[in-house]
């Protein structure tokens, strides 16, 4: 039988959520929680198999060192304060890139070969990093991106339309960020494009507005930081998605941040796109056709991500 095996880096708020979520869908046999504060993540990993005990599917959750990656198919890179109130997810770059020191020697030291998840934030930023040094390919390591972002989109067009979210086709691009973009041309329910509803109903849906849409994708995350700390259930379940579609071979089109090479007219910058997932990691970037003024807005998302990309270099030289 198939040993599927799963190293998370971080064993914090995100880090052990996502540990959770994937639990609970039986997506691995053993996950190895790694941080270093060592007894936190062995204080974790026992209060998980506690309530392991109760789930269907057994999975092995234990404190673990860089060592154990060697044989994980997967990586998922949770290390990372969470964002403070009032803070931008570009506000903890310096953060993250002096733990990217520390992490990218061990990982390459671990000899690990298989798929590296990053959600760290800035998400774009961290993945694009990560890859980079490790030299990985840009299809087998790459970022959440705007993945829990799309979750959001789904849930406040629910809300403002009625219409049940499993209807709802919507996704959100760009950076993980403040400069992110919603290509609302793009945006259908019960497979009719969003845009003509609106036509259709003025007097309801034509009342919903693309910027006031963008703007509470925007501030969901900080919503939910200033009420509780953190965010951590949502990127969870986002990560299993990715997790699942990866094991189970499902060419499931979802939103990463990858490296763009000619991709929307992008080179070496990583942002949120479509992405097919399947068992080799990123199998295809899905390519859409995009109105002048999405095509600005995801170009400007793209020019942000690209000027913290270039400071990230100078500062992991």
């Amino acid at each position: 039988m198939e040993t599927r095996k799963i190293g998370i880096l971080g064993a914090g708020h995100v880090g052990t959520h996502c540990a959770v979520s994937l639990m609970f869908q039986g997506l691995a046999q053993e996950i190895v929680l790694i941080d270093k504060d060592e007894k936190k993540a062995e204080s974790q990993a026992l209060d998980l198999n506690d309530m392991g005990a109760c789930l269907s599917r057994k999975t092995i959750i234990r404190a673990g060192d860089y060592e154990d990656l060697k044989d994980a198919e997967i990586l998922v890179n949770a290390i990372g304060r969470s964002r403070r109130p009032g803070e931008t997810r570009l506000d903890m770059f310096e953060d993250s890139m002096e733990r990217l020191k520390d992490i990218v020697p061990r990982i390459r030291k671990s000899g690990f070969q298989g798929i590296l998840i990053s959600i760290t934030n800035p998400a774009d930023v961290v993945g694009e990093c990560l890859r980079r040094k490790l030299g990985m390919d840009r299809f087998r390591c790459f970022s959440t991106g705007t993945s829990l972002d799309s979750l959001r989109i789904k849930r406040i067009l629910e809300e403002k339309t009625g219409y049940d979210r499993k209807s709802i086709d919507a996704f959100c691009m760009g950076e993980h960020g403040d400069s992110q973009m919603v290509p609302l041309s793009h945006v259908s329910i019960g497979g009719k494009p969003f845009l003509k509803l609106q036509e259709e109903h003025p007097d309801t849906l034509g009342m919903i507005t693309l910027e006031e849409l963008q703007e509470e994708v925007r501030q969901a995350g900080m919503t939910v930081i200033e009420g509780k700390g953190s965010t951590e259930f949502g990127i969870g379940v986002a990560l299993s998605e990715i997790v699942s579609a990866i094991f189970y071979d499902q060419k499931k089109v979802w939103p990463l941040s990858v490296c763009l090479e000619g991709e929307y007219g992008q080179k070496n910058v990583a942002a949120g796109v479509p992405a097919v997932i399947g068992e080799n990691g990123v199998e295809e970037i899905f390519e859409i056709d995009l109105s002048e003024r999405e095509k600005q807005e995801f170009d400007h998302s793209c020019d942000v991500i690209r000027d913290y990309l270039r400071q990230a270099e100078e500062m992991l030289k």
